[in-house]
């Protein structure tokens, strides 16, 4: 069954790969940048399923999904941790947990054409649930204090393009500086936000928005070139599927 399908995610990279595997499944698929587009559209058309990031500025996936309860299938693009997934599974919606890999979105395909056979799920407990969750959930780290020379500085996470090892410190660097800071990456990572932060190597943390293009080098590796720094940072084999999709 060829299915309307509408996406959302406030990342260009991420909603322009879900257009473009959903689409080659022969799906009529649109995409809106906002919940606050997508619910505008809701108004014209009620697609067979939404897809739909949880974590949007304004309004959410789960605004945009307490709106359609019951019209249409709804489907979660989301960096929740595994306890929170458990309320997907529980709520008889698919998921796709971040970063989005072709293999994982293969399979939400599968199950959204098995699904697009009943009708539409009411998410009322679902949603209550996932409000709950993520008033627990523990902020992401918005602001670093990071030294340079003898000053500290303190740096908002937006503005550092990426984290890098450097012996016993971690190497803060920004669009025209370098910092450092007492914080191992280990720690970082599970402090950052995984949406923007994506770990490339088992010494480098990059924010998804400082990269410019991706590309692979004579050797098959994966060569990130950022917007605002000369540099470019290499993926290791290890991280290189999250670029697949790009």
């Amino acid at each position: 069954m060829n299915a309307t399908i509408f996406v959302t995610d406030d990342e260009p990279a991420i909603r322009s790969a879900l257009v473009k595997r959903l689409s080659r499944r022969q799906h009529r698929v649109a995409a809106f940048e906002s919940g606050e587009a997508l619910l505008q559209a809701l108004d014209h058309e009620v697609p067979d399923l939404m897809l739909l990031d949880v974590k949007m500025p304004g309004i959410s996936g789960l605004d945009v999904a307490r709106a359609a309860s019951g019209r249409c299938h709804v489907a979660f693009v989301t960096a929740y941790d595994q306890h929170a997934v458990a309320a997907f599974e529980q709520g008889a919606v698919d998921y796709v947990m971040k970063p989005v890999t072709a293999a994982r979105l293969y399979t939400a395909c599968n199950r959204i054409k098995q699904r697009l056979e009943t009708a539409p799920a009411n998410l009322e407990l679902l949603l209550k649930t996932l409000s709950e969750h993520r008033a627990n959930v523990r902020p992401y780290l918005r602001w670093i204090n990071a030294s340079k020379g003898s000053e500290v500085q303190i740096l908002t996470t937006d503005e550092i393009c990426y984290f890098q090892s450097d012996t016993k410190y971690t190497r803060a660097v920004t669009q025209s500086s370098e910092a450092l800071l007492r914080k191992s990456l280990k720690e970082l990572g599970d402090e950052l936000d995984p949406t923007v932060f994506w770990q490339i190597h088992r010494s480098t943390i990059v924010n998804l928005n400082a990269i410019g293009s991706v590309s692979h080098d004579g050797y098959g590796h994966v060569i990130l070139r950022l917007k605002q720094r000369k540099e470019t940072l290499r993926v290791s084999e290890t991280y290189a599927h999250l670029f697949r999709q790009m």
